[in-house]
């Protein structure tokens, strides 16, 4: 039966104490992802300040120190930086220096003295990636473009126009298009003879990487640091690139935190690229796949509390295209709609809740990272695979006694089933900045009135469902892709008349939209999950397996393919009844 009530109180509502989330990020399209993921909450920050701003920003019931710490150069100028550590290939930052600064022209580098060195001194200095037109906006003396939405300036707002047109052209790294200043021990790139990135494309691609000692403990103290300051960190949120080599690191890189912080819950998102589902030229190429995917999955999962496949083949062929239109082929775009996504998943994590009373004004259903995990991973089944399904965006409240529609939840998971007719299913829901008929805000009560009986007007119910409501939408930041159909208004709302055929909106044209985003545990994953299981065992661990040479060549031996084969059965059983489908089953 369907349970909808509040959570135990978190230590943060029953105490009144912030509780930090620390960020990870690796891998290309992860970067990409996490590139705009700050750029909302840059926008957020900015608006709160801006006394122009909707009042939804203004009284936000963010708490931004959740993801963001405070400190001090050492000039004395004080920062808020994310609390962040990237993890990226070899010239992946473009333009920008692994402290979080623009790269030195090469005028500048050779103004640099070694002072250690009294020999000869042969310099070999990479040529710079240049500077695209947002980027240099940024640093001039002008009123920042980030938030130039509604401007009256005719001049400005021809200027916002070439720049959002620049970054339609002009991305070809995630630094590209961020407009948040990085602490310098946040990003970290990978060098060594052995990164020909080209190449990257498994699981086992990585081997040299991850037996390299020193690139690992690099990565550690760069988390280590921003870990050791928090007061009382909830979680880890970490996004990974799987498609390729990243996996391998990123399984390392979740042990040694399984084994540094074993109370700490992690949180995982394996991102893709609509780019990587490429076709296989042959059998070999169609195997190697198959087996990175049961390979990543296998060792992922085994070192996360929680863990969300995000990736569809196709965005523009998807179910988001009647009110998105997104070109598959720029990771710019598809990037957007999985960091909206991720945005939408971490809001209940940092809602503040000071009493009764706000609560019903200014948010509802708050919960941290462990509350998360224990509602969805906890109940019922022993399943730690959930869908994402995002409504972006999200449909208005209607006049009278309308419900919600639920429908309007489309998945951002692969390889899942269209079923939604399960008892034993559990979901995490969160909407906000819903509008209501006429354009204005809906009140947290409406929306959860029309929620609940939405839920309720279902023909099988979940197990469990978990609500959290905010008044605040997401912003739309300028460097964000015109992506938006043209019957999408300025604040997310669909309109019912528009020019048909015109071309896509931008951050010029909508302000702001409504979201909701849906953790969901249920036997839709299966698929998901069993198609990886199989092709281990088939292509792997059976005797005369064609595969099974490749795993020896990513450095697995026999019993290692047995243990990620069971790993991966096991996953499978959870879902079958004689498994158990009680929160005490194994």
């Amino acid at each position: 039966r369907q349970q909808l009530v509040a959570p135990p109180r978190s230590p943060r509502e029953a105490t009144g104490e912030m509780r930090e989330v620390v960020t990870v990020q690796v891998g290309g399209f992860a970067n990409f992802v996490g590139s705009h993921f700050w750029n909302f909450q840059d926008e957020l920050l900015g608006l709160a300040d801006d006394p122009a701003a909707d009042a939804a920003f203004r009284t936000a019931p963010l708490d931004m120190d959740v993801l963001y710490r405070t400190g001090e150069t050492l000039q004395g100028v004080s920062t808020y930086c994310p609390r962040l550590v990237s993890v990226g290939s070899r010239g992946s930052l473009g333009s920008l220096s692994s402290s979080g600064a623009p790269s030195l022209s090469s005028a500048a580098s050779d103004q640099l003295n070694v002072t250690t060195w009294s020999g000869n001194v042969t310099r070999s200095v990479e040529k710079p990636h240049g500077r695209n037109l947002f980027l240099q906006s940024l640093t001039e003396q002008e009123p920042n473009p980030s938030t130039s939405n509604g401007g009256n300036n005719s001049q400005k707002s021809v200027e916002d126009k070439d720049l959002v047109e620049c970054l339609e052209k002009d991305v070809n790294f995630w630094t590209d298009y961020t407009k948040v200043q990085y602490h310098p021990q946040s990003l970290y790139e990978m060098y060594g003879s052995w990164t020909d990135f080209d190449k990257f494309d498994n699981f086992g691609t990585a081997r040299e990487v991850v037996s390299e000692w020193s690139l690992m403990e690099e990565m550690n103290e760069k988390l280590r640091f921003f870990v050791e300051e928090c007061d009382h960190i909830q979680g880890i949120q970490f996004i990974v690139d799987d498609s390729g080599g990243f996996s391998s690191i990123a399984a390392t890189y979740l042990e040694n935190i399984a084994d540094d912080y074993t109370n700490t819950p992690v949180l995982l998102y394996c991102v893709r690229d609509p780019v990587t589902h490429g076709s296989s030229r042959n059998q070999r190429d169609t195997i190697t796949r198959s087996l990175h995917d049961a390979v990543s999955l296998s060792k992922l999962s085994s070192f996360c509390s929680l863990m969300v496949p995000i990736g569809l083949p196709s965005l523009s062929q998807s179910s988001l295209s009647p009110f998105l239109s997104i070109q598959d082929a720029k990771p710019f775009h598809s990037s957007a709609i999985s960091a909206a996504a991720i945005h939408s998943v971490t809001v209940p994590f940092r809602l503040q809740n000071a009493g009764p009373a706000s609560n019903i004004a200014h948010s509802s259903g708050n919960i941290d990272m462990r509350e998360l995990v224990h509602i969805i991973s906890d109940q019922g089944r022993q399943n730690m695979v959930t869908a994402l399904d995002v409504a972006m965006p999200a449909p208005s409240l209607k006049d009278g006694n309308d419900l919600w529609n639920m429908k309007s939840l489309r998945t951002l998971t692969p390889e899942i089933s269209d079923e939604e007719e399960d008892p034993y299913s559990v979901e995490s829901l969160v909407v906000h900045g819903v509008l209501r008929a006429g354009g204005h805000r809906a009140s947290i009560s409406q929306v959860k009135d029309s929620v609940y009986s939405a839920y309720e007007g279902r023909a099988t119910k979940p197990k469990f469902s978990h609500l959290s409501v905010s008044p605040c939408p997401l912003p739309i930041p300028l460097p964000f892709p015109s992506i938006f159909r043209s019957h999408i208004g300025q604040h997310g709302e669909i309109l019912s008349n528009h020019a048909e055929g015109t071309q896509p909106k931008g951050s010029l044209d909508v302000e702001s939209i409504p979201m909701a985003a849906r953790l969901r545990s249920s036997n839709a994953v299966l698929p998901f999950i069993e198609r990886r299981s199989l092709s281990l065992q088939k292509f792997g661990v059976a005797r005369g397996s064609l595969g099974t040479q490749i795993l020896r060549d990513w450095g697995f031996g026999r019993e290692e393919m047995e243990d990620m084969s069971e790993h991966l059965s096991k996953m499978v059983r959870a879902f079958h009844p004689e498994g158990g489908l009680t929160s005490d089953s194994d």
